[in-house]
């Protein structure tokens, strides 16, 4: 009977025992670490009792580590646990050869287990032997910059331009297309211009921090060229004047000033040199003429000099009337309103007035007899004046100015061509003929008288 009681029991205990063996809780977490970083895995078990935790690279087989003896030879590799439930493994510095399955397993029969992944990620980096360099070709040539980079993941490679401009891309038939930034390890750059000329940055990134970048200058080499705003420049006399040069030129250029003595101009106490960059192959070169004088009328040349060649061009200065110079009027009357006088003698001639001495000819420019005392002198003209309450008019001669308050007095332009030309001389002709019509009937009338008084009464 007691023997029955104690089989009994027994199996009651192995049942229970049996009820009670190991489980896993929750599953590994995979992780992520940049190389260089360190890594845990943690194992959450429960009912352990007497079994042991074991850890072992999925991959290649290799024990880590039982229970908490370290099996492996790596000095990175280490565990702990905190309770009877949590057991970690640590790796130290990871490398690209940790990455893999790692393996938490218990001793039971079956053996259980359960993975987590460890993943090694690289930060981007350039392969230098396969990376250009600094690049200086001649313009209107093609060009092959290339960035090459590692990590993991693969990182991609992206170019832009360090001074934010466009990206020219030219396929085979010429065609351009603009872009502000360009995928890929390799850009190709072909027909280069001036304008293309710069740093070029090739930024390489594959989500694990940092990005890294590349600065490749791209140099394109041409003679000097100069363009002038102004080629003939005024200035009045006793002011200060500047001209200028805009210079393009790669490798930059050696910028000077000449006159057209030969002389070469330095700042001064008479000159101001200055250059100011505008790009990288752009220039403006000016000089400042101070107290600007006659004998500073003349060529300035600018030169621009290279390893390519040479280059110049002229600037003409010269002196305009300005504010700095008074110009005085000949003093011909006291008056603002008096009629400026000059020192001919001004003629009177009674006679009795006629249509044309009414009004006035463009004959009357011609006769001796209204210029005689005027002939030779520029702007004069005679002008029939009538006396008040007669029937008398009085030539008198004025310069053709205006009053001194105005501006000076022009005669009108005779209109040129072939019908003013005739009209002109037709009327000429009717004059003549009308004062030799007027002549002969006063000379017929005179001896009509003169016959007339010998006649009886």
């Amino acid at each position: 009977m007691r023997m029955w009681l104690s089989i009994v029991l027994l199996v009651i205990c192995v049942q229970r025992i049996s009820s009670f063996q190991p489980e896993f809780v929750e599953p590994i977490v995979n992780i992520s670490v940049a190389v260089g970083r360190d890594a845990t895995f943690t194992c959450h078990v429960r009912h352990l009792g007497g079994y042991r935790v074991g850890w072992v690279k999925a991959d290649t087989k290799a024990i880590q580590a039982i229970h908490e003896q370290v099996i492996t030879h790596n000095p990175r590799v280490s565990v702990s646990h905190s309770d009877l439930n949590t057991w970690n493994l640590h790796i130290k510095s990871v490398t690209e050869e940790d990455r893999g399955g790692y393996m938490c397993q218990l001793n039971t029969d079956p053996m259980k287990s359960q993975i987590g992944f460890l993943d090694v990620v690289i930060p981007p980096d350039f392969i230098s032997e396969d990376t250009s360099s600094d690049v200086i070709v001649p313009e209107g040539s093609s060009v092959k910059l290339t960035c090459r980079a590692r990590g993991y993941p693969e990182p991609i490679v992206t170019w832009r331009r360090e001074d934010n401009e466009e990206i020219i891309l030219k396929d085979s038939q010429g065609a351009k297309q603009h872009v502000t930034s360009f995928r890929g390890e390799i850009l190709k750059l072909t027909k280069l211009s001036r304008g293309e000329m710069g740093a070029y940055l090739c930024i390489a990134s594959n989500g694990v921090p940092p990005s890294v970048s590349k600065r490749i200058s791209l140099s394109i080499h041409f003679h000097p060229v100069i363009q002038v705003p102004n080629q003939l420049v005024g200035a009045p006399l006793g002011t200060d004047v500047t001209i200028e040069c805009h210079v393009e030129a790669s490798p930059k250029s050696i910028n000077y000033w000449i006159r057209d003595t030969g002389e070469m101009i330095v700042s001064s106490g008479k000159y101001h040199v200055q250059e100011n960059t505008k790009s990288i192959y752009e220039t403006r070169m000016s000089v400042t003429v101070r107290n600007f004088k006659k004998e500073d009328v003349g060529s300035y040349r600018c030169i621009a000099k290279n390893s390519l060649g040479e280059v110049d061009s002229s600037i003409r200065l010269y002196e305009i009337p300005g504010p700095t110079r008074k110009v005085f009027a000949p003093k011909y009357g006291t008056e603002t309103n008096d009629v400026l006088k000059i020192r001919h003698p001004s003629p009177k001639v009674t006679y009795q007035p006629e249509e044309d001495d009414l009004y006035g000819s463009a004959e009357d420019f011609d006769d001796p007899e209204l210029t005689q005392n005027g002939a030779g002198v520029p702007g004069i003209f005679i002008k029939p004046t009538r006396a008040a309450g007669q029937d008398v008019y009085t030539r008198h001669v004025v310069p053709m100015v205006g009053l001194v308050t105005r501006s000076p007095y022009l005669i009108p332009a005779i209109r040129g061509g072939q019908d003013s030309d005739a009209n002109f001389s037709s009327r000429s002709n009717r004059i003549h003929q009308d004062r030799s019509a007027r002549m002969l009937v006063g000379f017929l009338v005179f001896h009509l008288v003169i016959v007339t008084s010998y006649l009886p009464s």
